[in-house]
């Protein structure tokens, strides 16, 4: 990567940093993350996100692991509703399966090499009993021993470990009160600790990485559209991901999203660029229009800039948008992302006002974002009693004529924009009725 290239892309994920930096993330990373080649660069990928300022509860699975010990011991277990019937001899060997794998994780998270994420770190990583779990029992004639489902999740003690700066490492056996252990499903203890939490995001890290659809990955999708597939489905690791993804979003976790652990840096990518690498879920994942705030004056500031280099927009400062503010109408992505901006304006003359500074990012062109802010302020703009809409602009003339409006003269402007009129500019004039 160049100069040039690093600086634009250093200069894209700082919004992201920005806005992940003090929040609470859980990744529940699978028993076939861990096992897989490139397990030792996605444990330096989530200490890189420690040092950022996240807040991370990290939760293990082992279920390869686990049927590792199993086949060595020579014990066979069987599977019913995608879970293990865990007797008190297999049992032994999941303690052993998942005690080695959390040392594993615990090893590569305090490694601090030259020339890794982890050179300089000063990562502590906590874990305790901040579960207790309870017996499956017996569901339709099936008996499930020592398999278990979280009974209560200790909020407070987590939250205590992550104030002082930790990450918490949580695995998946988990404790009665008489002190019975239990084998746990790590997605759900991953489910249960987020909406314990209320945490901004959970992430599912598998060798699955994503959900398909005919050989194409699904970047964003719904809570019914989660639920329909998940009916549907005839994979069943593709069922538990959507099964835990859904019960998580569906009882407060704000987005929960499906990561690759085979390709290297896809955390990173999922989490810190637009495009991301893996499927987001979220309760409604449409972006959402709506006024602007002050906190949005930098990102407005990021789309109208290179307009105003090209003279397409007239150039404000940042003094002048923030007192202008409660003009303007924003559209924002699910994560967060300024996608587009216009204002309006209203004149002396009441019946009329003026659409301006509209303006969508440049990767989001041709997606109907400023046709929907368009049809946005026109609402807005008859709520106050005003029946003409008029814009100026030097190079957008064909966008306006598509969009209904009719060439004008600067005679029939409103008095007041008469008097402003650069002709220098030389500004073309468009009016529409509405």
């Amino acid at each position: 990567m160049n100069t040039d290239s690093y600086v634009q892309f250093f200069r894209q994920t700082s919004p992201y940093i920005h806005a992940h930096r003090g929040k609470t993330f859980v990744i529940a990373l699978g028993g076939d993350a861990i096992a897989h080649g490139n397990c030792h660069r996605t444990l330096h990928d989530i200490a890189l996100l420690q040092s950022l300022g996240i807040r991370l509860v990290l939760i293990h699975g082992a279920r390869p692991q686990i049927d590792k010990r199993l086949a060595l011991s020579s014990i066979d277990t069987s599977f019913a509703q995608q879970l293990r019937i865990t007797d008190s001899e297999a049992m032994l060997c999941v303690k052993e399966a998942v005690g080695s794998t959390r040392l594993i994780i615990e090893s590569e998270l305090s490694m601090g090499l030259p020339n890794s994420p982890m050179h300089g770190a000063q990562l502590t990583v906590v874990g305790g009993n901040f579960m207790a779990a309870k017996p499956v029992g017996v569901r339709n004639g099936i008996d499930f021993q020592n398999t278990g489902e979280v009974r209560r999740i200790d909020a407070d003690a987590i939250e205590q470990q992550l104030v002082l700066g930790s990450m918490v490492l949580m695995s998946p056996i988990g404790f009665s009160p008489t002190g019975e252990s239990f084998n746990l499903n790590y997605q759900d203890v991953a489910a249960h600790v987020a909406i314990a939490l209320d945490a901004e995001k959970l992430i599912l890290v598998s060798q699955a990485g994503g959900i398909m659809a005919d050989g194409n990955l699904l970047r964003n999708l719904s809570l019914p559209e989660v639920n329909r597939l998940k009916e549907n489905s005839t994979n069943g690791s593709e069922q538990s991901l959507l099964a835990c993804a859904y019960r998580a979003c569906n009882n407060g976790v704000d987005r929960v999203h499906l990561v690759s652990c085979a390709e290297d840096g896809a955390l990173l990518s999922e989490l810190f660029t637009r495009e991301g690498s893996g499927t987001l879920i979220m309760k409604d994942h449409s972006e959402v229009i709506r006024p602007a705030t002050i906190d949005d004056v930098g990102g407005i500031l990021d789309l109208i800039s290179p307009l105003e280099d090209q003279q397409v927009l007239v150039k404000r400062s940042r003094e002048l948008l923030e007192t202008e503010i409660s003009r303007f109408m924003v559209v924002v992505h699910p994560e967060g992302l300024l996608l587009g901006c216009a204002a309006l304006y209203p004149t002396m003359e009441e019946s009329s006002g003026e659409l301006a500074c509209v303006a969508t990012h440049p990767e989001f062109h041709d997606q109907g974002i400023a046709t929907r802010l368009l049809e946005k302020i026109e609402v807005d703009a008859k709520s106050q009693g005003m029946s003409t809409l008029f814009a100026l602009t030097t190079q957008t003339a064909h966008w306006f004529l598509e969009k209904g409006f009719i060439e004008v003269q600067v005679a029939d402007l409103p008095a007041q924009k008469q008097s402003l009129y650069n002709y220098q500019r030389n500004s073309r004039i468009f009016s529409k009725a509405i």
